[in-house]
């Protein structure tokens, strides 16, 4: 084993980030730093970190895609019998991580999760492309398989079966919306002296903003 992993550092010294500077509004916020990591061109800019845990808090965690987000939320899609889609009915809370390395920041959103509107899980099923649908249906995903030649097979079967109108969104198949009650900004400086900068929601629905030490 190497013993050089202890080594692997990095000197965060890109921008800073002051409470003067940022928004009330952490939803304004967010868009501000999503625009720039948009135009700096990020691969896979929507990827993100979604923490679950069980009803008897065994946590879980893995990368899903954002799909949307305003304020009412941050909105992804998955298999509702899905190891996070059973995690996220027993349990409807969770935690979303972006970070985008190129410019040295994270962000932290903690909240209640809610399904998406059926139509919202329509309309975003129909503008998939047709194989990402098909594959929908085939896979029952996070349920033990026998190999991937039977998932290909399934797969294959089902693309001959279902066309047209036939490829409906599946009944287990949907959004969830992540509705924040803290949102942390993260922005890497030098020495390990990072700039935090935290909103929690109040019960007026305004936010409170806190610099975290880091």
């Amino acid at each position: 084993m190497s013993n050089n992993i202890a080594d692997i550092r990095k000197e965060y010294k890109l921008r800073t980030l002051s409470e003067k500077d940022v928004y009330p509004d952490p939803f304004r916020q967010f868009d501000k730093w999503w625009q720039e990591a948009i135009r700096s061109n990020l691969e896979e800019v929507n990827a993100m970190t979604l923490a679950t845990a069980s009803a008897d808090g065994t946590p879980d965690a893995r990368i899903v895609l954002l799909k949307g987000f305003d304020e009412s939320g941050f909105t992804f899609f998955t298999n509702y019998n899905s190891a996070k889609g059973i995690q996220l009915l027993e349990n409807p809370r969770a935690c979303l991580v972006f970070f985008w390395a190129p410019l040295e920041r994270q962000v932290r959103i903690t909240g209640l999760v809610t399904p998406a509107t059926s139509k919202a899980s329509d309309d975003y099923f129909n503008s998939r492309p047709e194989g990402s649908r098909i594959g929908a249906w085939a896979s029952p995903q996070s349920e033990v398989i026998e190999s991937r030649e039977w998932l290909e097979a399934n797969n294959e079967k089902l693309t001959g079966e279902l066309k047209g109108d036939f490829l409906q969104r599946p009944p287990n198949w949907g959004g969830y919306v992540v509705k924040p009650t803290r949102i942390e900004f993260w922005q890497g400086r030098p020495s390990r002296l990072h700039d935090r900068i935290l909103y929690t929601l109040l019960g007026n629905g305004g936010w409170k903003i806190e610099r975290l030490a880091p």
